[in-house]
């Protein structure tokens, strides 16, 4: 195993970081990392919530290393393969049903905006955030899912100016077009983006799971879908140990404590 990604946990979130500082490239061996510890978050009930960031300040990430892509479709059998690999991760953390919270700052190009794209929380840098998917400017195009994910997030017309004019915008800018959620100075955004996980972890875990059920892609649903789907979130969550501890706390005007029985 390389040394490409970093993983740590804090209690019940987990921190993941690309390390490959200054430009924090997503390597063949970076990818294959993510995507096993992807599938260990998703099996892992004491992770409630997850952090995506990158080594250093400089960047968040330049996306994929190009020069390795002959070298990806050797090993994989397909230029499909390789970029298959890409969806089929950003698409478990989508819809793993924990929440996940991205660092943009610096360089955020390519696949450094459509991995952040599939969590579900984007904090951005104040200062010196290029975000884009830049790929018309080498005759190519987003291949991780980047245009549809951007398009569903923040509408067909900004996606159009992002992408068709390979334009880098700035996390102000993201804010103001609602790719991201937080804007905050550089030196406090990683503390910034674990503070968020940190809430989102103490906060009901089946209840959490439920409504990002509903929720995620919810654009995609009907009326009818998310009605269906907000009433399994009522079942689902009926009774728990949480629900209980939920009412006991109102009644009794103190803060809840909730995942006492996950922790």
């Amino acid at each position: 195993m390389s040394n490409s990604l970093l993983y740590e946990e804090n209690s019940a979130v987990a921190v993941l970081t690309i390390n490959d500082a200054p430009y924090n490239r997503m390597s063949l061996d970076f990818m294959d990392e993510l995507e096993a510890k992807v599938e260990e978050i998703a099996a892992n009930k004491h992770i409630r919530s997850v952090v995506l960031t990158a080594a250093g300040l400089e960047n968040f990430s330049v996306g994929m290393n190009l020069k390795q892509l002959p070298e990806g479709i050797e090993k994989m059998g397909s230029a499909d393969a390789v970029f298959d690999q890409r969806l089929r991760v950003i698409a478990t953390i989508e819809n793993m049903g924990k929440p996940w919270v991205s660092t943009l700052f610096g360089y955020c190009l390519g696949g450094g905006l459509e991995l952040p794209l599939g969590c579900h929380f984007r904090l951005a840098a104040a200062e010196g955030a290029q975000i884009g998917l830049p790929e018309l400017d080498l005759g190519a195009v987003p291949a991780w899912g980047g245009s549809a994910r951007l398009a569903k997030c923040v509408g067909e017309q900004h996606a159009l100016d992002m992408i068709l004019r390979a334009k880098k915008i700035s996390g102000t800018r993201a804010l103001e077009i609602g790719l991201v959620h937080e804007v905050w100075p550089l030196r406090e955004l990683k503390d910034k983006a674990l503070q968020l996980a940190e809430e989102l972890a103490a906060m009901p875990a089946t209840a959490v799971h439920a409504m990002m059920a509903v929720l995620v892609n919810s654009d995609s649903k009907s009326l009818e879908q998310l009605l269906s789907a907000e009433r399994e979130a009522v079942r689902a969550t009926r009774g728990t140990a949480d629900a209980k501890e939920g009412m006991a706390a109102f009644l009794e005007k103190r803060d809840p404590v909730f995942n006492q029985s996950n922790s």
